[in-house]
C-alpha cells in the first residue's frame, strides 16, 4: 500500500508516521510538504522521477504553494488520477473548505484532533477504514502519469 501524505507541517507528519507504524497494514509512507511538491509526485517529476503511484492520499489543506483544494481539484480532474482516494485531513472546520473539498469530489474529509490521543486515533481509524476495510480501485502502475489529461 502507497500513502502519499501531502503535510507541511513536521509535528503533524511525526504522528501520522507513529499512529500508521502501530497498524496491522504494511504501507509505505511517501511525504512532501507543500501543494507543488504533491503534483511534482504525481506527474514523477524532478526528485520524484521514481514515485510510486499512490493507492491513498492524505491531504492538508492549508498548504504553501498550491493550496489543498488545487491539489484536489488537479488530482480529481486527471483521467488517471481521478480514482485515488484522497482523504482532506486538515485543522479547517469552516463548512466553506468542507462544501469546496466535497464539490471538488474529495473521498473524505475530517478535521484534524488537536488532542495527541484523538489526533492517533483518527489516524488509526483512517487506516482502518481505508487500508483494511474499504476495497479500492486497482490503478494504472504501468503507465507513466503524465501532467495533465
Amino acid at each position: 500500500m502507497e500513502i502519499l501524505l501531502v503535510e507541511d507541517n513536521p509535528g503533524d507528519v511525526g504522528l501520522t508516521r507513529e499512529a500508521l507504524r502501530e497498524g496491522d497494514v504494511p504501507y509505505n509512507l511517501n511525504v512532501v510538504i507543500d501543494g507543488m511538491a504533491a503534483m511534482d509526485f504525481m506527474e514523477c517529476k524532478g526528485q520524484y522521477a521514481n514515485a510510486p503511484f499512490p493507492d491513498l492520499i492524505l491531504l492538508d489543506l492549508n498548504l504553501p504553494k498550491l493550496n489543498g483544494h488545487e491539489v484536489l481539484a488537479r488530482i480529481k480532474a486527471h483521467s488517471e488520477w481521478k480514482m485515488i482516494p484522497i482523504v482532506v485531513l486538515t485543522t479547517s472546520e469552516a463548512q466553506t473548505d468542507i462544501d469546496a473539498a466535497y464539490a471538488l469530489h474529495v473521498n473524505c474529509y475530517i478535521t484534524k484532533p488537536l488532542n495527541f490521543q484523538d489526533f492517533m486515533k483518527a489516524i488509526k481509524q483512517i487506516e482502518s477504514f481505508w487500508l483494511d476495510l474499504v476495497r479500492l480501485p486497482s490503478t494504472m502502475i504501468s503507465a507513466r502519469r503524465l501532467g495533465s489529461s
